[in-house]
């Protein structure tokens, strides 16, 4: 990436506009300092609470997390996102993930414990209706939270062989494949009865998995094999050093770009914790404060981490110690609501 292609760098802020936040935010990324300064925004869609950027950065797609349940696409040439046609219904409740998939939009639809499959025309809009929706089955062992399945994220493996969905409420991460726009599933792998998956961050080198799980609170390494589209748990680590003081429910998990460090974080400590990459597991190197509080999702980006922390209203970002991968706090940028951020 050259100086010039750096300053023109941008980040795309999420949030729920029904709390009041003000809906999509676009910002320019300092080079080097990685702060965040807004450009512009706009508030079609209520609540784009996940966003995803198409691969060659022309397209952006947000899904409304609300009962009706909707995905939106923008078209991002320039500063302010323009919508590219309306959104379309998932024919599920509550989204909170989405990801592209083999010339789909594909989201997970929290409320319904389903996952939806939305065609991308060529044009990088989207077609009027889903070509497909997954409903998972099953339940756990939480009383409140897992009376039914809850799929929290949906994502492609690295090699876009197959499409991943994480499950809180069936403690389970199932692997599918899409035919002809249709949705099904490959297998299905299961968790620590209770643990409640939430989000799954691939390693770089393609063989490795780390499941952050919001009912633990920990994190679970596993094992994964792309030819047979299999998940192998191999060990769970607490994200914490000792017992939570309080509310602590994990939610963004990410790996360093080297594959050396893995990141969580966990609202209700509103900590960011470090952990170190070892063959078959992960190791906690330790906590520092999140900046803000209740960080619903964390980014990397260039040597910076960013945590969305959604009831203190902002996003804060750190500059990573490359030799340790401890966060250092560097700035922070008031958003309403704040619920996750990426960069294109």
């Amino acid at each position: 990436m050259t100086d010039g292609d750096r300053r023109q760098r941008r980040a795309y802020i999420g949030s729920f506009t029904a709390a009041g936040g003000p809906g999509i935010l676009t910002a320019a990324v300092a080079p080097d300092s990685g702060a965040l300064t807004v450009l512009s925004g706009t508030d079609r869609v209520p609540d784009p609470s996940y966003l995803a950027l198409a691969p060659d950065g022309d397209m952006l797609y947000a899904v409304s997390e609300t009962a009706e349940g909707a995905v939106a696409a923008y078209r991002v040439a320039g500063d302010k996102p323009e919508p590219a046609g309306r959104p379309v219904p998932v024919g599920g409740d509550g989204p909170t993930h989405l990801s592209l998939y083999a010339g789909h939009v594909l989201t997970a639809n929290y409320g319904s414990g389903s996952v939806t499959a939305v065609p991308v025309r060529p044009d990088g809009a989207l077609a009027r209706s889903a070509s497909g929706v997954l409903q998972h089955t099953g339940s756990g062992p939480h009383a409140q939270r897992q009376q039914g399945p809850h799929a929290h994220q949906v994502r492609p493996d690295p090699s876009g062989r197959w499409a991943v969905s994480v499950d809180l409420g069936t403690d389970s991460v199932r692997v599918c494949t899409l035919t002809n726009g249709a949705l099904a599933v490959h297998r299905e792998i299961a968790l620590r009865p209770g643990s409640g998956p939430r989000h799954l961050a691939f390693h770089p080198d393609g063989t490795r998995a780390y499941v952050v799980n919001e009912l633990a609170p920990t994190v679970t390494a596993c094992r994964w094999d792309a030819a047979d589209g299999v998940l192998q748990p191999l060990t769970e680590v607490p994200v914490l050093p000792g017992a939570p003081s309080g509310d602590a429910f994990p939610s963004g998990v990410v790996v360093s770009p080297d594959g050396r460090f893995v990141w969580t974080a966990t609202r209700g400590e509103d900590v960011l914790s470090v952990f170190v990459v070892e063959p078959d597991g992960l190791r906690l190197f330790g906590t520092v404060p999140c900046g803000g509080h209740w960080p619903r999702e964390i980014a990397e980006s260039d040597g910076f981490l960013y945590a969305a922390n959604e009831r203190s209203g902002d996003v804060t970002w750190f500059a990573l110690d490359p030799e340790t991968g401890v966060p250092r706090r560097s700035g922070s940028l008031a958003v309403p609501a704040a619920s996750c951020v990426v960069f294109g």
